[in-house]
Formats: structure tokens, sequence, C-alpha cells
């Protein structure tokens, strides 16, 4: 049976056989940039016991030889809408990156936001076939979850075993080897839209590419921004980008929730673009140079001169003071935070042992915001930057690149994901596993 399981499957391969080349290239398709990392792999991540999550956690067996970014075109609140605009870009940023890295590459593991992702917990529980738990009995676990019934047109994109418990014991990461009757698994899937993923697996062959593998950003976001204890003790990461702000959630190490909101800082540098009558290359301008949050008595008499090329001289010489520009910015950066707590309560992320959130992405840069996420999201908020990475150009450390970073963590160190196991094919919940495979055939 040709499936998404077994398709998903044959990226892993790609993947690994990419890897013992030693070079794979990865992708970060967002709204306002395209980013592309080339990554050369030196072997030491097949040794035993190399754990990725670390301080530097781009020690663990390789490093950036070539990084480039575009401007993205065709893509709006994280997907893909102008295929050819898109293409170009895609293009544009992996030749740049290769030229860079003076090499070729073949295979891109690629990172989107938005498509609409949505959440679900599912369970399942066998009894262990002998004393001892074998992979069989953790595929057939996996295999034993309730499916739910996620709709037409949708795909899953992630599924992480993020737990499991023999007999009376919980927490387990790898219960293969353990002695113990009843076995039983907790798993974290994530559906997007398949429209979404078709477009983006589209484009790439039409780079003359093959895709080896796909992430959704929230998720790599919070690999490269979660420090350790974060990720264990629960946090949540907010991606705040150009067209969407992305949120995960992690726990013991795993991600349980991922959701976007459809809004991030175009909307911002749109307000002011149409409240003060300026070209959208100008407001971002002044919104990177000016932009706050919050006022001080010292911004009502710091004038910002807006410029402009109309012709019309009085037009041209307007200025604002930065007091006005922070009370443009300031309702829709809220309005981005409410829909977060919004998304977060729904989610029980209060339930947590721990309920850090970490900001990150380009449009968390802007003065004010933590200071303002506190109030509004009501937790211990900090701002984030990714981990370092060897070899990674200090114009791609900032939190803009977090997915980028991720995506090489990602890449080097993958989760289990359920097609990393031989699930036993009769025991597929019949019907909606089917559905939900049918469209990898059609794409690869």
């Amino acid at each position: 049976m040709s499936s998404l399981y077994e398709a998903q499957r044959s990226m892993r391969n790609l993947r690994k056989a990419a890897m013992q080349r030693g070079v794979v290239a990865v992708l970060d398709v967002g709204t306002s940039k395209i980013a592309c990392l080339v990554l050369r792999f030196d072997g030491t991540e097949r040794r035993a016991g190399t754990d990725g999550v670390g301080s530097l956690a781009g020690q663990a067996g390789f490093r950036v030889i070539g990084a480039a970014t575009t401007r993205s075109r065709g893509v709006r609140f994280g997907e893909i809408e102008g295929m050819q605009e898109t293409e170009r870009a895609i293009r544009t940023a992996v030749q740049a990156a290769q030229k860079m890295a003076n090499i070729r590459v073949d295979h891109v593991i690629a990172c989107f936001s938005g498509a609409g992702p949505r959440s679900y917990g599912l369970a399942g529980q066998v009894e262990v076939e002998g004393q001892v738990v074998s992979e069989h009995d953790v595929s057939r676990a996996l295999a034993s979850c309730d499916l739910p019934d996620y709709g037409d047109g949708r795909e899953v994109l992630h599924a992480h075993p993020v737990n499991f418990a023999l007999d009376h014991r919980s927490g387990m990461t790898d219960p293969r080897g353990q002695i113990g009757q009843s076995l039983s698994t907790d798993l974290h899937m994530l559906t997007v839209e398949a429209a979404a993923i078709q477009n983006l697996a589209h484009c790439v062959r039409r780079c003359d590419l093959e895709l080896a593998g796909v992430a959704s950003s929230a998720y790599v976001s919070g690999l490269a921004s979660l420090v350790e204890d974060e990720q264990e003790l629960g946090a949540a990461c907010i991606d705040i980008g150009g067209g969407t702000t992305g949120i995960s959630i992690f726990w013991r190490k795993h991600m349980i929730y991922a959701d976007a909101v459809r809004m991030g800082g175009d909307h911002v540098t749109g307000d002011i673009s149409m409240a003060l009558q300026i070209a959208t290359p100008i407001a971002e301008r002044i919104k990177t140079f000016y932009g706050g949050l919050i006022a001080t008595g010292m911004d009502d008499r710091e004038k910002i001169e807006l410029g402009g090329e109309t012709g019309d001289w009085d037009h041209d010489r307007r200025t604002v003071t930065r007091a006005e520009l922070i009370g443009i910015m300031r309702p829709r950066v809220e309005e981005i935070l409410e829909e977060v707590r919004y998304r977060l309560d729904a989610a029980g992320f209060d339930h947590l042992p721990s309920q850090q959130i970490v900001l990150t992405g380009g449009s968390s840069q802007i003065p004010g915001l933590d200071a303002l996420a506190s109030r509004i999201l009501g937790q211990q908020v900090r701002l984030g930057r990714p981990l370092r990475v060897h070899g990674l150009p200090q114009a791609a450390t900032g939190a803009a690149f977090a997915s980028s970073v991720g995506m090489c963590l990602f890449s080097a160190h993958p989760q289990d994901e359920w097609w990393d196991f031989d699930l036993p094919m009769d025991r597929y919940p019949a019907r909606s596993l089917k559905r939900a495979m049918r469209w990898f055939k059609d794409n690869w």
C-alpha cells in the first residue's frame, strides 16, 4: 500500500542518503524572506549517544558552509500563492548558498508556517507479546492509536510519540528492551492543509531539487530557541514572523501543541503605511528604525521625517512624533498577543509545571515587546535567540533566523515519528489512515 507513511519514510531515507554523502540544504520558506543554509556533515552525528540538544547543539556533527537569504515573493500568510515567484525566490536563495559553499546541493529539507495547523493528542495501548518490549511492540502501540477524522484536504505533517508508559511506569522516551506487560503511548499529531505541502513540494521539484523532509516552522523555531530546561519543564515559543505568528508548546522535550496566528510584522507595517499614507518600504524602514510599543514623555518631542517622492513638497516633508508611531503600532501587536493568549489558554498551557514564554522571529525585535507580552500573556517572558551553530554567519544569528537554525537541528537530529517504526499494516485504522496517506502517492 503506497501511503503517506511510506512517502515520509522515503523522505527520511533521502535525508539519510544525503547525510551519508555529507551535504544537505535547509530551506525556510517565509512570508518576508526565504533563507537557505547548506550543511556539511562530518559523520559524527551517527556516533552512539550524541545528543543534539545542548548549549552548542550545532557542534553535533555538522557545520554551515553556505548561507543566503532573499526577499520572499509569492508567499502570503506563510503559504505559497504565486508559484513562479516563489520558485524564482527559492532558486535565488539556493544558488547563492551553493555558491558560497562551493558545492552543489541535490536535497533540501524545508519548513513553512501557516497552512492552518491543528494539533491532536492520541493514545494507544497494547499487551507486550513477549516479556521484553520489542520494536514490533512499539509499532503495534503506535498503530493502536485512534486517528481523528481530521477532514478532507488535510495531511499529517508531524506524528511524534511524546510518551511511553510500561505498566505503571510513565515518562519513558524509549521502552525497547524493558520488561513489562502493558505498553501504552501518547502521540502528538499535527495536521495541515494538504495544498500547502503540495505547493511547496512542487516548487522544490521545479528548482531541480529533491525534498528530503518537511517541518512546521513553529516546531523548529522552538527547537532552536528553547533551552533544554524549558523544553523539559514546559515552555511556549512564539515565533513572530512577517505574515504569521507561530506558536509551539514543548514539554518533556517534545512538542505537544502547535498553532499559527495569521498576523505578523507585515500587518504592523501595513497599519503604518495606511495611517501615514506612505509606501510600504518607507513604512518598514520607519518601523525598523523608530518603532516601539511603550511611549515615554520624550517620545512626544522626537520628530520622525516621513520622506517620500510624490513631488508634493508639503506631503513629502511631513513628520510624525515617535509617540504617534507607537500609537499606530501598539494596537496591532496587542491584537496578535491577545490571539496568542487565547490559543495558549485553549491548549491548556497553564496546566504545565512551568509556563515560560520565549519570543522569537524577526518581528520580536520591536522595542518594548517583551514588557507588553508579559502584561498580556501574564507569564515569565523572555526574548529568545537561536542556539549557536558551527559556521553560521554573524548576519544569520538573530531571532529572524530561529526557524533556519531549528531546521539545522531538525535535519541533524530528527525526533522519532511514527513512520520511523514498521507499523503493522493490517492494524491501521483502515479508512482514516488510508485517506490520510493517499496524497503523498500523488505528489512524489
